[in-house]
């Protein structure tokens, strides 16, 4: 790969490496190639499209403004399912998918719940997964509810690119304010309205003040915030954009750093304009004086898949056993993964290349036959990618004048310094192409073409124990098709195995699977025993053998039975390798199946710098909780790396039990590419549906207050989300696709990573005491133990953040670090903080590792000093005098509690005579 290709290669990398895989541009202010999905299952009906329309060019008026004259929508494609007619107007698909949509438009998968939200689950300043919509809500059924959609969209629009978050809190929705008073959690603390409990029942409604909680102090759950109608104050978009007079994000001068916002918790107390301020959009833009043009829009309809899948013959195929694995991943993506319906070819290349079959339309067995017979059988010559290429282009043309939206899925072994040569030619195409590397010498060129075109990159060693190129070829399923259409992985194992060694093992068929159920057996030297048996003991007919290409399968007829199936396997040769891969469909078109997405953080990285494992595991759009989910990395050499993914809400989690299990990945071993693989089991006991309500749903307006009069809104329609849906055991196994490390050095290093943030710490009083809990972090990260925790205290948030080594230190000598993921408990009394006016004790900690190396500060907890004045309300007895309790009032080094007999708080502050912070207890 020559330097020009070299450097386009590591620019497009960094362009689109991240958390999604949104193809979105920023073009002269101008946000192009955004691409709005309607979901297969969405039934026909125009004006989702003409809504869709309004929706998005009346969003790019008001983020045109609310960025200061910075940002707009230029382009934007809507992506039309298949099912619905055709019309002149809509045109094929290019390189959009439904896997690349940032905006997806799909029925609710519970009844009633039409909010909108951002599926996010990232850091601060990292771009989010996709924004969801319901039907309803584009058609503008739920405008009461939630406000004009043009407005809510440039609200989620801010979530998905800029990796902000929201400026409310439905958990904490209000606080202890500095003013002593119990506050609505928002932003600004400009915006006004009334903390009242509405209650509708029979046609009648009522309104009555708040009522406070004995334990927190604060309003009881059934009180809401009811903003007033008539505003002037313009912030902030991220807490209620639809409050006529916001026009505006908080920035650092109005922002409320006092609420428990999520935006507060995640970014470290920053406004949202001002995480806006460091993206890339912005540092890359400058304001424009004209108003911008309207969105223009592009109506495409989803179409027959057309792919073409290229195969590499070269001599260096015949190392490795690379040809017959090549051949046995092929056979098994043409028997079972890809969908009926599709049209497929076949072109082989070494230095030259050939069409071996025409692409043919897959209705059943016989065309997948015709495709079976023209795999490769000899590996000689040298590499032409570009041939093979070409001659693909050629084959699509045969049955569509229109290249634009086919798939090329290319697999090679080899370099070839002459593929760069045609990276632009597969760029104006309009192809997708997917590449598997097969070795560690496979052309980097072709990851470019990858890259640009918005296809899927694959890495598989030569270790075929690890099932590589099998979990490769198992992953290609259409982008676009229906859920239920999809070949689902259940299981995927390799072995070694000695001479006539047993592999017993198990699979689990779940309910929401069962339809064309797969079984392959893959083996290097020689044919193996295989028994299977169905959950109820039944033996399964012979499998088909295949002994040329040293496989044998069996289709299990109908919908297999639910249940534990039980499989054995006796190797006939010593150091045999035998893999056992299991694959199944949705049993049921309306019940969705059980899926796990697998992903890293980055495609590309470079060493010392960790990454991210990241793997979702749902139920349609419902988070599958509780399950236990492993992380097996590869290496180009075969060095296999196994994690065990948390969804714990601590260390590389962002937040717990939303259905996306995390870790963070250091253990690198050499540079170049590595593969990720997923499995996820649930047990009975443990996987749950979660009915939480998703995270970073759109603000619901409750009602509001017009002349001093709560104008209420219906409630919102709630589940009991404290009810979760047990499920049945379950198996699944995913691949996450490759990516690249560099700058690995050869000779063993020291230790280079610190203990992981700390980013869930919990304060609360206990008599005189605090009391601390928070998930320990590790040694690298999230592995390991720490040596020591360092506490400190402060009654000032802001200087606690910036200056911490200065605070006050909490003695921790009897606080002895767990393993990381433990659960951590500390009890303290405070020491005598300096500020004179300090309302609340603000509590943060650092982590120090055995070769003291210091982790960032974890998030700030905080302990009110007082008890927070509720609004007046009619029900109080006003007659008597007010009984207050201070607590956590500190006189010296001694914790006093009093009680004042008044109408007013009183807090008794001393300023701490010594200088010096450490002081102990």
């Amino acid at each position: 790969m020559g330097p020009f290709h070299a450097s386009v290669f590591l620019l497009l990398l960094y362009l689109l490496q991240g958390s999604n895989t949104s193809l979105v541009k920023l073009n002269d202010n101008g946000y192009e190639d955004v691409i709005i999905a309607i979901d297969p299952d969405v039934p026909e009906d125009e004006q989702i499209i003409e809504q869709i329309k309004e929706m998005v060019t009346a969003a790019s008026t008001y983020l045109f403004e609310a960025t200061q004259n910075r940002f707009f929508f230029k382009n934007v494609s809507i992506l039309i399912p298949e099912s619905w007619k055709e019309n002149p107007q809509y045109r094929r698909p290019k390189y959009e998918s439904y896997t690349h949509a940032d905006v997806r438009v799909a029925l609710p998968t519970l009844t009633g719940r039409d909010e909108p939200y951002t599926r996010q689950f990232t850091d601060c300043e990292e771009k989010a997964e996709y924004i969801y919509f319901t039907p309803d809500f584009v058609l503008g059924k739920k405008q009461n509810e939630y406000g004009p959609s043009g407005r809510l969209f440039v609200h989620e629009w801010a979530h998905l690119r800029w990796g902000v978050f929201d400026e409310y809190n439905e958990n904490q929705p209000f606080y202890s304010a500095s003013s002593k008073k119990i506050e609505a959690t928002r932003c600004s603390k400009g915006i006004s309205g009334l903390n009242r409990v509405y209650k509708c029942q029979g046609g009648s409604c009522i309104t009555r003040n708040c009522r406070t909680n004995s334990t927190t102090k604060l309003y009881e759950r059934d009180c809401q915030f009811f903003p007033d109608k008539v505003q002037t104050e313009k912030t902030s978009i991220m807490f209620m954009q639809s409050i006529d007079s916001v026009l505006e994000f908080c920035n650092e001068n109005n922002h409320n750093q006092e609420a428990p916002s999520m935006q507060n918790l995640k970014c470290n107390y920053r406004s949202t304009w001002e995480v806006i301020s460091n993206s890339e959009d912005f540092k890359n833009t400058t304001p424009i004086e004209t108003p911008p043009p309207p969105p223009v829009f592009s109506l495409l309809r989803i179409s027959e898949r057309i792919m073409c899948v290229v195969l590499d013959k070269s001599g260096s195929m015949s190392f490795y056993n690379r040809l017959n694995r090549m051949n046995q991943a092929a056979k098994y993506f043409l028997l079972q993964i890809v969908e009926n319906g599709t049209w497929v070819g076949m072109v082989h290349f070494d230095s030259v290349a050939s069409i071996k079959s025409d692409l043919i339309q897959i209705k059943g067995n016989s065309e997948r036959n015709v495709l079976l017979e023209s795999l490769p059988t000899l590996a000689l010559g040298g590499t032409s990618i570009c041939s093979g290429i070409e001659s693909a282009f050629e084959a699509i043309k045969k049955v569509t004048s229109q290249i634009d939206g086919s798939e090329i899925v290319l697999l090679t072994d080899g370099e070839d310094n002459t593929a760069g040569q045609c990276v632009e030619t597969v760029k104006q195409s309009g192809a997708i192409v997917h590449f598997i590397a097969l070795g560690p010498s496979a052309e980097e060129s072709v990851i470019e073409m990858s890259t640009v075109t918005g296809g899927k990159h694959f890495y598989a060693s030569d270790e075929a124990k690890n099932n590589g190129l099998v979990d490769a070829f198992g992953a290609l399923t259409s982008e676009n098709a229906d859920l239920s259409q999809k070949s689902l992985q259940l299981e995927s194992m390799g072995f070694t195995l000695g001479q006539d060694t047993w592999m017993n093992d198990t699979v689990i068929i779940d309910s929401t699977v069962g339809k064309d159920t797969f079984f392959l057996v893959t083996w290097y030297s020689q044919p193996p025993s295989i028994s299977l048996w169905d959950p109820s003991g039944r033996p399964m007919e012979p499998f088909t053998q295949d002994a040329a290409s040293q496989m044998a399968y069996l289709s299990v007829p109908g919908t297999a039975p639910v249940g534990t199936w039980t499989y054995s396997l006796q190797a006939k040769a010593n150091s045999e390798v035998l893999t056992f891969t299991v694959t199944s469909r949705a049993a049921n078109s309306t019940v969705p199946p059980i899926t796990v997405n697998a992903k890293m953080n980055k495609d590309e990285n470079s060493f010392p710098n960790p990454m991210i494992v990241y793997a979702e595991v749902l139920q349609g759009y419902v988070p599958v909780i509780g399950a236990n989910v492993t992380a097996i990395i590869e290496s180009n050499s075969g060095n296999t790396e196994v994690l065990e993914l948390l969804d714990n809400g601590a260390g590389a989690d962002s937040f717990k039990d939303d259905g996306v299990y995390s870790r963070y990945f250091t253990a690198y071993s050499e540079s170049g590419r590595y593969s990720l693989k997923v499995r996820a089991h649930g047990g009975s006991n443990s996987a749950r549906r979660s009915l939480q309500h998703p995270l970073n749903r759109a603000a619901y307006i409750p009602g509001w207050v017009v002349d001093g009069e709560i104008e209420g809104n219906s409630p919102r329609p709630e589940i009991d989300e404290d009810t979760q849906t047990i499920l049945e055991n379950f198996s699944r196994t995913a691949s996450g696709g490759a990516f690249v490390v560099s700058d690995v050095p050869n000779l063993p290093l020291p230790d280079l990573y610190p203990p992981g943030q700390i980013t869930d710490l919990d304060a609360s009083p206990e008599g005189e005491e605090i009391s601390l809990t928070w998930t320990a972090p590790g040694d690298d990260y999230d592995t390991g133990k720490v040596q020591q925790y360092i506490i400190r205290i402060s009654g000032n948030m802001i200087d606690l953040r910036d200056n911490f080594d200065d605070a006050l230190q909490i003695n921790t000598t009897d606080l002895l670090p767990h393993e990381a993921n433990s659960k951590e408990v500390f009890v303290f009394k405070p020491g005598n903080i300096s500020e004179e006016n300090a309302t609340h004790i603000f509590i943060a900690i650092k982590s120090i590792d055995k070769s003291n190396l210091i982790s960032k500060i974890s998030n700030i907890a905080q302990v009110a000093l007082f008890i927070p004045e509720a609004d007046p309300s009619p029900d109080d007895n006003n007659s008597g005098v007010q009984i207050w309790v201070v607590v956590l009032s500190v006189v010296g080094s001694i914790i006093v509690v009093s009680i004042i007999v008044s109408t007013t708080i009183c807090i008794v502050k001393k300023k701490r005579s010594s200088n010096t912070p450490e002081t102990s207890f």
